[in-house]
């Protein structure tokens, strides 16, 4: 194909309260080497520095490519050419795209608003530039699955708003706002779920506040097994909101109990490289009971983290009993996930039973207050930064 290098005008929304906007990188944890956006709803134009337009239709597909180090773009009708940068952005407001990455990736997402592109080292960097309800019904798809009640969907959403907010300048150097794996949120495109969408929308700008009024830490797992922990057992860092309290309700959910074994070699050997050197003939002494949560796990004065040992022993969760069995050494665990905070499933079965989406966040955050983002007091009339010093954020926001 010819090739003409031009360049490419990019607008810049991150830190614009104006217009409600944010922008997320897609497929950040692969490698997108070529794209092909294909125009699902409306009508999108790609703009040129010098005053060059170019304006795709609903299906039609454009194909971005790294080429050296620019970027390569075609559409079906138009001649190809090469730039630093591009942009394709919606002229209709309501436009939409499906976006596919690397050819034969099956793959294909689709999104509402903007997509801005540009080259890195041998990859592509995708950044969605899309209202922040939208992203973050997307986020409430991705994070709490479908078929629930509307109020456990407004709690996903005021969570993931929360979350978004407080860390809202993570990745500006980057030259986005969030990435949309589990290191910021899981985003898979748009929700088409019309009951998440109205869930985001009837808690629009709602967001979650700590005594202080910053935002807080909305930590969440998948089931917490009948008691959460507190967040300083877990990370090391206390926060006066995250404290473990007794949950009733996720008990009788699919993830409140689990089971796995051992043999007694692996364990032997897990013990020894922990720096256990004590007595290994008896067995019985390696039995544990975690009737309510621990920090540690002890054999006589030796003692390891639960949390080190749920990592190296890849176990569900740090809730859990030894009981050494013949051979083996069998855990017998509560719950899924590191525990703080939210418990999803607990959350599920307290929004089947009645509950409000305000009622289960102040069960499972101790004293904070939900209001609107512009009551943070970080907020400074735009979108909100981190404090000094909390550039990212300590710990995991989710089960992982």
């Amino acid at each position: 194909m010819k090739i003409k290098i031009i360049s490419i005008l990019f607008i810049t929304i991150l830190g614009s309260s104006a217009s409600a906007q944010v922008g997320i990188r897609l497929f950040a944890n692969q490698s997108p080497e070529s794209a092909v956006v294909s125009v699902t709803e409306g009508k999108y134009q790609i703009s040129a520095f010098n005053g060059e337009n170019l304006f795709i239709s609903k299906g039609e597909p454009v194909l971005i490519t790294k080429y050296k180090s620019k970027l390569a773009v075609k559409t079906r009708n138009e001649k190809g050419f090469l730039c630093d940068s591009v942009l394709i952005s919606g002229k209709t407001g309501d436009d939409s795209f499906s976006l596919r990455i690397n050819g034969n990736n099956p793959v294909r997402q689709y999104y509402s608003g903007d997509l801005k592109c540009f080259p890195d080292m041998e990859n592509i960097v995708l950044i969605n530039i899309c209202d922040v309800e939208k992203y973050l019904a997307g986020v409430v798809k991705a994070e709490g699955g479908s078929g629930k009640n509307i109020e456990y969907f407004k709690t996903q959403a005021v969570i993931a708003r929360t979350y978004l907010y407080k860390y809202f300048d993570k990745h500006t150097a980057d030259r986005y706002n969030v990435c949309d794996n589990t290191h910021c949120q899981a985003f898979n495109g748009s929700s088409t779920d019309t009951i998440i969408n109205k869930a985001a929308l009837e808690t629009k700008g709602q967001v979650i506040l700590s005594q202080d009024s910053t935002l807080i830490i909305s930590a969440f797992h998948s089931n917490c097994g009948g008691e959460t922990a507190s967040s300083e057992d877990v990370w090391l860092t206390g926060q006066p909101y995250l404290k473990s309290k007794i949950d009733p309700y996720c008990t009788a959910s699919r993830n409140s109990v689990w089971k796995k074994s051992i043999s007694r070699n692996e364990w032997l050997e897990f013990l020894k490289k922990s720096g256990y050197s004590g007595n290994i003939n008896d067995s019985s002494i390696f039995n544990f009971d975690q009737k309510t949560r621990q920090v540690n796990y002890k054999i006589g004065l030796f003692t390891i983290p639960l949390r080190i040992m749920r990592a190296d022993l890849n176990l569900r969760s740090a809730f859990f009993t030894v009981i050494s069995e013949g051979d083996s050494v069998v855990f017998k665990g509560r719950g899924y996930g590191h525990g703080v905070g939210l418990c999803q499933e607990g959350a599920m079965a307290m929004a089947a039973k009645g509950f409000t989406y305000a009622q289960i966040i102040d069960f499972y955050y101790t004293g904070v207050l939900i209001t609107d983002i512009k009551n943070a007091v970080i907020l400074n009339g735009n979108p909100p930064t981190p404090q000094k010093g909390l550039s990212n954020p300590p710990i995991p926001l989710r089960q992982d």
